[in-house]
């Protein structure tokens, strides 16, 4: 089980890599000591478990904890604060256990044994049912990361070895190709061009222009996107079960 630390205190952090040390089937893959470093460390590292502090400067641990829940696969979150309060609004934001400062051995082996059965409930799920998928894109910025709910993108162009999202706040650079968004999102967003992914929604039809060359309009775009000739007819018969 891979697991990621996230508390400002390096003294509470020591303490639990100790414990995990005890613990059998345990790696901890990174410590982070608020919550940006914590969600920059699970999206580098898509660890089971996130060990997470409330009180942090930044993004706290609540916060962070309801970011996690559009990643994908989504870790489990346990509480780690010297605070009780706010049990009430940890287990809102579906931690699977809270524990409370200073932690205590025996605690966190029942904590991560719920884990482990949290995660082996999820596998099974995972085969029954159809693989889940994404609800946000995620872009990383300077520092921080930025979650863009998939309602909000109108389409999506290949640039280099980015790909640009035009979402309904402005535009964003995310690492993925544009094959493996068409794979994973292909009933969302129909392709227009070898560059280019709309939002099937978006399209509210096709025009000609001067050059004779085919058009989409959009619905949120200044400007309509060039149709690729291999592209016209599929989304002329697409546009028909809109």
């Amino acid at each position: 089980m891979k697991v990621v630390i996230a508390d400002d205190e390096p003294l509470a952090r020591e303490r639990l890599r100790g414990l995990l040390r005890e613990a059998e089937g345990i790696e901890v893959v990174a410590e982070a000591a608020d919550g940006t470093e914590a969600l920059h460390a699970c999206a580098e590292h898509a660890p089971d478990l996130v060990l997470l502090d409330i009180a942090m400067p930044g993004i706290d641990g609540l916060e962070a904890a309801r970011h996690l829940a559009a990643f994908e696969p989504r870790p489990a979150v346990v509480f780690c604060t010297a605070y009780d309060a706010h049990a009430l609004s940890a287990f809102e934001a579906e931690a699977i256990d809270y524990l409370v400062k200073p932690v205590r051995a025996e605690r966190l082996a029942a904590a991560l044994d719920r884990v482990r059965t949290f995660a082996a409930g999820r596998e099974r799920s995972a085969r029954d049912d159809a693989p889940a998928v994404r609800s946000h894109l995620c872009a990383r910025l300077r520092g921080s990361l930025r979650l863009i709910p998939l309602d909000d993108v109108h389409y999506l162009q290949a640039e280099e070895k980015y790909v640009i999202v035009h979402h309904a706040h402005g535009e964003d650079l995310i690492e993925e190709s544009l094959k493996s968004l068409e794979e994973e999102f292909g009933q969302r967003f129909v392709r227009i061009h070898r560059n280019c992914l709309v939002a099937r929604h978006e399209i509210t039809g096709l025009r000609r222009n001067p050059d004779g060359h085919t058009q989409a309009v959009l619905r949120h775009a200044p400007q309509p996107l060039e149709v690729s000739r291999r592209c016209v007819a599929g989304l002329r018969e697409t546009l028909k079960h809109l």
